[in-house]
């Protein structure tokens, strides 16, 4: 399929256009976040439901990612049943992916369209594990066609295929007072410790800065947040 190649700009434009297109209430929207400091911070609309980074793929990321996982499994790690956590199968979907952890986590707060494409995927996945999440979503044409209609409308490098794509998506959610990381690549979300919805941007922008100071000599890092219209 051809949406592999087509990566997702870490824009609220594009982004709010794909999430209405899947049936999600303009209630809600997403927001770019300026800096990490508070001052910045404290610019972003409240409440905030979820919060999403783009950073570079690198062999720094993947050696942490790698040391992550082995550590989580030889710990035993179970996932928690009440995080909705999907593995990523299809290349360059990882923009689609921190959007549906974001809404999918929150869906107590958010109001679906009743016959939208993604409240039919979220109840069609309810009972599956992560691996089968990923394969529901490949197999989601619907969501699919959506997802490069509003991505081949984009003005950076999501609507262009050719262009080759080094960065990643990840969704840091607040469950259970818990401050979780979703990424379609690790097999487990990761619990980060303590979050309540309050303080769910502040304790995530720490862990986006861990995420800079692996990569001391890179600039491409971007977060939004998913937040409340006015």
């Amino acid at each position: 399929m051809s949406i592999v190649a087509l990566p997702m700009e870490s824009n609220p434009e594009t982004m709010n256009k794909y999430l209405h297109k899947l049936g999600v209430s303009d209630t809600w929207r997403m927001v770019d976040v300026m800096g990490l400091d508070p001052d910045a911070l404290a610019w972003v609309p409240r409440p905030v439901l979820a919060v999403v980074l783009l950073f570079p793929l690198s062999e720094a990321y993947e050696q942490h990612r790698n040391q992550q996982e082995t550590d989580l499994v030889k710990k035993g790690e179970q996932a928690p049943k009440d995080v909705f956590h999907l593995k990523q199968v299809l290349s360059n979907v990882c923009g689609n992916i921190a959007l549906v952890h974001s809404v999918a986590n929150n869906i107590t707060n958010i109001e679906l369209k009743s016959d939208g494409l993604l409240k039919k995927y979220l109840d069609d996945a309810k009972d599956l594990d992560a691996a089968a999440k990923g394969v529901l979503l490949e197999n989601s044409t619907a969501i699919l066609e959506a997802y490069k209609e509003i991505v081949r409308s984009g003005s950076g490098q999501g609507a262009n295929e050719e262009e080759p794509v080094n960065n990643h998506f990840v969704t840091f959610i607040h469950k259970d007072g818990q401050l979780f990381e979703l990424d379609g690549r690790k097999s487990f979300p990761i619990n980060h410790g303590p979050t309540t919805p309050d303080s769910l941007l502040e304790d995530a922008a720490n862990i986006c800065r861990q995420f800079i100071d692996r990569e001391p000599d890179n600039i491409g890092f971007n977060v939004v947040a998913l937040v409340q219209s006015p």
